[in-house]
């Protein structure tokens, strides 16, 4: 597995699209918000898939089925089928079935979503710490799961019972805005009990390694708005990733990347997938990238040590790209603290 420290986005001349085989796309923030599709994500994946890229979403949200998931997505105007949609609880109920016997009795606090994965593993989801479960598994539940299946997790893991997680995202975005995710209901079980879960989800192997046995990717490119989630899981799982500037990752997070949170490419959207990819390069005292040209920290004569420089003009993800080149170089294996704030205001970034 490859884990090389990025100091720059990568280019290419081709399009995405011809070439990696299979696009791992999260769902949230990257081809909709709020239930509604993102603007350019129809007409750009229905381009990629008539090309012949294959399409597999894949969702940290344990609630709903795949089948809600695909007829979700039909109806904004991607024709999708259940099997192209991966999901935490798929992950977490391969993860269970590994360790319990076909039959086992599994504790859920979470949806549908769960009930149905832990069916399709020969396991069978009760409801009670009464019922005899073998294990406990949570994931979301949606914002109407009472609070006393918390307790019902709590009864059962005091026991000495194993404990599942799909996945322990703190936040999940709402039509209203950011809402809380199955992260802060597993603090919540954590706090009362002291335990810990194993946990299945993005970013974490267990989650790629079933997005892989699903799709039969060969050279997969993963695709997401979310540094901590979908770069880290593309890096954990060693495969090339592209960041898309529609969800919550904004360009001051991006420039402060760890190695695990820098992306392959970055693009404005979806339409990222059906091009190439601009050349970042090395120039004297700093990087340039299209129109652009960044420096930071000792590299930018006349600035304060502390500030990332940018001159030119064109394109201002090419100006993002070249930034990023700056920081990343400059932070090496940590975090940049370079204040690029200026740099990015001239980008509108």
């Amino acid at each position: 597995m490859s884990q090389t420290v990025r100091t720059r986005p990568e280019g290419s001349a081709r399009p995405l699209n011809a070439v990696y085989d299979t696009a791992l796309l999260d769902l949230d923030g990257v081809v909709y918000a709020g239930g509604n599709a993102i603007a350019h994500a129809v007409a750009s994946l229905d381009i990629a898939r008539a090309g012949g890229m294959h399409l597999a979403y894949v969702t940290n949200n344990a609630l709903r089925t795949p089948d809600a998931v695909a007829g979700h997505l039909t109806e904004l105007g991607i024709p999708t089928e259940a099997p192209d949609v991966i999901t935490s609880a798929q992950a977490v109920a391969r993860l269970i079935g590994e360790q319990l016997p076909a039959g086992s009795r599994v504790l859920v606090v979470g949806g549908e979503g769960l009930r149905v994965a832990l069916r399709e593993r020969g396991l069978e989801p009760v409801e009670s710490a009464d019922d005899d479960p073998a294990a406990v598994v949570q994931g979301y539940g949606g914002p109407d799961l009472p609070w006393g299946r918390f307790a019902e997790a709590c009864y059962a893991i005091a026991r000495g019972l194993p404990w599942f997680a799909s996945n322990t995202d703190l936040t999940i975005p709402s039509a209203r805005g950011i809402a809380p995710g199955n992260g802060a209901a597993v603090e919540v079980v954590r706090i009362a009990t002291g335990a810990e879960p194993q946990v299945a989800g993005k970013p974490l192997p267990p989650m790629h390694r079933e997005t892989i046995l699903r799709t039969g990717a060969e050279r997969a490119l993963v695709v997401g708005d979310r540094l901590d989630t979908d770069i880290e899981g593309a890096f954990n799982g060693g495969v090339d990733s592209l960041l898309v500037l529609t969800g919550v990752t904004d360009g001051a997070q991006l420039l402060a990347a760890p190695p695990q949170h820098r992306p392959t490419y970055v693009d404005a959207d979806l339409r990222g997938l059906l091009t190439g990819q601009p050349e970042v390069l090395a120039v004297d005292g700093g990087f340039r990238c299209g129109g652009w040209t960044a420096t930071g920290g000792s590299f930018a004569a006349g600035e304060a040590p502390g500030s990332l420089r940018l001159e030119g003009e064109g394109e201002a993800l090419d100006g993002l790209r070249a930034l990023c080149a700056a920081a990343w170089t400059a932070a090496g294996e940590g975090v940049c603290r370079l204040d690029g704030g200026k740099a990015l205001a001239r980008l509108g970034l």
